[in-house]
């Protein structure tokens, strides 16, 4: 077997490749990070078989440097490994004691790596295909982020120019409320309304729901408030609003992209789950990629950081092991809220949630063994294929 170990970098990559008798096959050497250094490092494979399934290929997940290469990589046939690097930086470090690392000993130790470590999965098509639906729910994560401190700063906004509004409606996240304050920002300009266009824009946003009376009492209450007269503030307001309703648009379209992919590629029973939804499916689906990769329930959640942490040594045993959190934020998130919507609308579910706080568990702890049941169940149903079915 040959073993193939990249260290992965912006603008090059350091390759090592070495044989099942540590027999070094071909010294340390870099490529560029371009289609040549990719056909260069894929001749020297092929100048040492012609069999692609006796060379092992290993590289880092290092983000989005790692993607040009991989995909060139995987078109060729190439069994590819994506090794975690916190796995690689302790693999390094038991090699030896010295504090060594360079790019050509880290493609080395990778090389290593794959020869000792037998449990090892390559990446799949599969894997390689759900990095589109990773790239959406990340991007919709992070969007999704991005509006909601805006949205806190509309309300800052709102308690500063018109205080008294936000107790004459259920949110000021309306889609009226905001019509309202793009075209009167603030206390004094709804004030000096004129009665029938207020209504009727009242009426138009809201789909009917406000009108006239509502009208006239967001006037009658802007006449007598105390909010400040700030023209840099209503300005403000009316472009932070802007921005929510850009970004509003944008989300719908990722999540219109992720719903095509779930329905049409991935086809995943997990949403057959009470409470879980496309958003938080995909999510999941995404973070976790190929199940192949995983020999057990267990090993998800060590992926996602949710293992108890161990400290044991002579005498000293650590009594209460907190979480890891070592793993994907990001499935960790997914894993957490979805949990609270499956206990919501799911009987059993519902029902361990409360056994667990009945044992006198602190909500978030119970939530946790709750998500970590929910794991055990998704890995069965993916590795069946089959779809949930509620306890009678």
């Amino acid at each position: 077997m040959i073993y193939v170990g990249i260290d992965v970098a912006k603008d090059k990559h350091d390759c090592f490749i070495t044989n099942s008798d540590g027999e070094v096959l071909f010294k340390p050497f870099t490529i560029p990070n371009n289609r040549d250094g990719f056909e260069t490092l894929f001749q020297r494979i092929l100048s040492l078989s012609d069999d692609l399934n006796k060379v092992k290929v290993g590289l880092e997940a290092t983000g989005h440097y790692s993607y040009n290469l991989l995909g060139f990589l995987l078109d060729k046939g190439c069994h590819t490994f994506v090794i975690n690097p916190l796995h690689t930086n302790l693999y390094r470090k038991s090699l030896s004691l010295r504090k060594t690392k360079t790019d050509k000993v880290d493609s080395r130790t990778i090389a290593t790596m794959m020869m000792s470590d037998m449990n090892l999965k390559s990446y799949s098509n599969t894997s390689y295909h759900n990095e589109e639906l990773k790239s959406l729910t990340r991007y919709r994560f992070d969007k999704v982020k991005e509006r909601a401190k805006l949205k806190t700063s509309v309300s800052r906004l709102v308690c500063i120019l018109f205080p008294e509004l936000e107790k004459l409606v259920p949110t000021l996240h309306l889609p009226s409320v905001y019509a309202l304050l793009s075209e009167f920002p603030g206390a004094n300009a709804v004030a000096s309304a004129h009665l029938t266009r207020l209504s009727n824009l009242l009426s138009e946003s809201s789909k009917g729901r406000y009108g006239k009376d509502t009208a006239v009492i967001f006037r009658e209450a802007a006449r007598n408030s105390i909010g400040s007269v700030m023209p840099a503030k209503s300005l403000e307001l009316k472009h932070t609003i802007k921005l929510i309703q850009e970004l509003t648009s944008e989300i719908d379209e990722i999540e219109t992209a992720i719903k095509r992919i779930m329905d049409e590629e991935i086809q995943s029973p997990i949403l057959s789950i009470p409470g879980i939804s496309y958003r938080m499916g995909a999510m999941i689906i995404a973070e976790i990629g190929d199940f192949n990769r995983f020999d057990s329930a267990d090993k998800i959640l060590a992926y996602a950081g949710m293992s108890p942490s161990t400290y044991q040594s002579g005498q000293m045993d650590n009594c209460y092991a907190h979480m890891e959190k070592r793993g994907s934020r990001y499935l960790r998130y997914a894993l957490y809220n979805a949990t609270k919507y499956v206990c919501h609308w799911d009987e059993s579910f519902g029902a361990y949630l409360e056994k667990k706080r009945s044992e006198g568990k602190h909500y978030n702890v119970a939530l946790s063994h709750a998500a970590k049941k929910l794991v055990r169940l998704i890995f069965a149903m993916e590795k069946s294929g089959q779809a949930y079915v509620p306890a009678a």
